[in-house]
């Protein structure tokens, strides 16, 4: 799967978004302008030791990431959407699209992507969810319709054993 962050404002949110891609093998997608370093001490903290597992790629605008990503079926999260995320269909190599913090995706790109906008429900007297959060819920629901891949599906104790 592939997480894609359109013009992201906050280092914190990107970092933990990159450490959510690292345990879930997802790779991350960086369009500029970008509202931080990516030196950013916050950005590196947020993330942990999480970066050397992370695949991660920078892209100087959505058309660069468009170019570059031709045959890419994108899922544009957003939450003026009409479908709610959960009852779509994510394939294996599926991207799912977060806009910024402050304005989300642009207008014109949801208007041309109708059929893949998708939506966390919530009151309607919020404006929206964290961002870090919102990927989170998203990119489990997909993992979840695909068996989650290639992941752990039962933990264990440090000092003691389960029976």
């Amino acid at each position: 799967m592939h997480i894609v962050l359109l013009e992201p404002e906050i280092p914190q949110n990107a970092g933990n978004i990159a450490r959510t891609c690292a345990v879930t093998n997802s790779v991350l997608h960086l369009i500029k302008p970008l509202g931080f370093s990516v030196e950013d001490k916050y950005l590196k903290r947020a993330g942990l030791d999480y970066w050397k597992l992370l695949d991660i790629r920078y892209y100087e605008n959505f058309q660069d990431f468009c170019e570059k990503n031709p045959d890419a079926k994108i899922w544009m999260a957003s939450t003026k959407a009409r479908h709610v995320y959960s009852d779509v269909t994510y394939g294996e190599n599926d991207y799912i699209m977060f806009g910024k913090e402050s304005a989300g995706i642009p207008e014109e790109i949801l208007m041309e992507n109708e059929a893949n906008t998708i939506r966390i429900p919530m009151l309607e007297a919020a404006r929206s969810l964290n961002l870090s959060n919102s990927v989170a819920i998203i990119i489990y629901e997909a993992m979840r319709q695909q068996g989650f891949p290639g992941m752990l599906m039962e933990g264990q104790l440090h000092h003691h054993k389960w029976e």
